[in-house]
């Protein structure tokens, strides 16, 4: 939900920049309709102040915190979007704001940051954005490859860039771990595991004791 003087708030502070693009503070709301505490701290949006590329993708590093910055919600210049042939990938159903702020970035457009809130997120149970699936973190790599195909990086942004590749790999291996786990296949499990240790850190007490219980099981059936 947009709050009122949102979208005025958001061009000033880019008019007054001279900036292409602007983002915001958003307010978190449960499903029972109770108010959290804001996406992120306004003290922090204001030290940033503008995002660059690198800022951008070592902000959208997969499990690494409850919200990133691919959570914000930014206003582009429209002539901006339409000299640069930049529209949101609608093959991708999750992760489509992310690769599009980053191609903005990655063309030259400059974001800046209005610290205030103007944008409501609920929380819903099976949200897309809040049930991370193998094939949504598969097609993020993917589009990832196609952005680092079409677009300069500099060294900082590529250090940025490798690093979320690597947590899409382990997102990806600790997504196969809990599937062969909640589908009773400990063969499965234990490769995966073995294959990615770092996978298995993603994982909650229970869940890691749950695979540790299945290895004791495996262990054993292998001792018959």
């Amino acid at each position: 939900a947009v709050l009122p003087g949102r979208l005025a708030a958001m061009i000033a502070r880019a008019e007054k920049a001279g900036a292409e693009i602007a983002v915001d503070n958003v307010q978190v709301v449960r499903e029972d309709g109770t108010p959290e505490d804001m996406m992120f701290p306004t003290g922090y949006l204001e030290e940033l102040g503008e995002i660059s590329l690198t800022d951008y993708i070592a902000g959208n590093i997969v499990f690494e915190s409850r919200f990133n910055l691919g959570y914000l919600k930014p206003i582009f210049r429209r002539r901006f979007l339409d000299d640069n042939q930049l529209r949101y990938d609608e093959k991708l159903r999750i992760g489509e704001d992310y690769i599009l702020l980053a191609s903005a970035l990655a063309k030259g457009g400059r974001c800046v940051v209005e610290p205030t809130v103007g944008y409501v997120y609920h929380i819903r149970t099976g949200s897309i954005s809040r049930v991370l699936e193998l094939h949504h973190v598969e097609a993020m790599a993917e589009a990832d490859a196609a952005f680092a195909a079409a677009h300069f990086m500099d060294d900082g942004a590529k250090a940025a860039f490798a690093r979320r590749g690597r947590s899409l790999r382990k997102a990806a291996s600790f997504l196969s771990l809990v599937h062969h786990i909640k589908a009773r296949a400990p063969l499965k499990a234990i490769r995966t595991a073995l294959s990615d240790p770092a996978a298995v850190r993603h994982m909650s007490m229970p869940i890691a004791a749950r695979l540790r219980r299945v290895a004791a099981q495996f262990a054993v059936g292998t001792g018959r």
